[in-house]
């Protein structure tokens, strides 16, 4: 058995494939959103889908992309 230098192709029908990335997710203004550290807001700005600032109550929060702590209901 030899070994290859390149990594291994998953076969179409293995169970075993690797899961794929999700899509980053798209924020527009009026988005309802939670946030692991400052709970529940709702988007007031987006800023070229680099940054979005949203209002959590008590203050307005801008948080930058990756949006990995932060997901829409």
């Amino acid at each position: 058995m030899t070994r290859s230098d390149g990594p291994r192709r998953p076969l179409p029908g293995s169970p075993f494939t690797r899961p794929t990335a999700p899509a980053p997710e798209q924020f527009a203004v009026g988005d309802r959103v939670t946030h692991d550290k400052h709970g529940l807001g709702r988007v007031v700005a987006v800023e070229d889908d680099v940054s979005v600032i949203v209002d959590f109550g008590a203050a307005n929060r801008r948080v930058s992309s990756p949006f990995s702590s932060m997901t829409k209901l």
